[in-house]
């Protein structure tokens, strides 16, 4: 069974994920489950916003 990651780069069985391509799946996964406790009200926004912005900073991910 595939995991996640690989699931979602296509052709993985050939060419393995960088480091940088699984820190950037993390990251997203991270930022979903962040905008899943908003929608259930289990964090504020100003939670999720702080949490969002010292993940993208620790993670090196540009700031949209």
């Amino acid at each position: 069974m595939k995991n996640d990651i690989n699931v979602i780069h296509e052709g993985s069985e050939k060419e393995p994920l960088t480091f940088a391509e699984k820190n950037h799946f993390l990251y997203l996964k991270q930022k979903a489950m962040l905008d899943t406790f908003l929608a259930h009200g289990a964090i504020t926004q100003a939670e999720h916003d702080k949490s969002l912005h010292d993940l993208t900073v620790k993670m090196g991910e540009a700031e949209n």
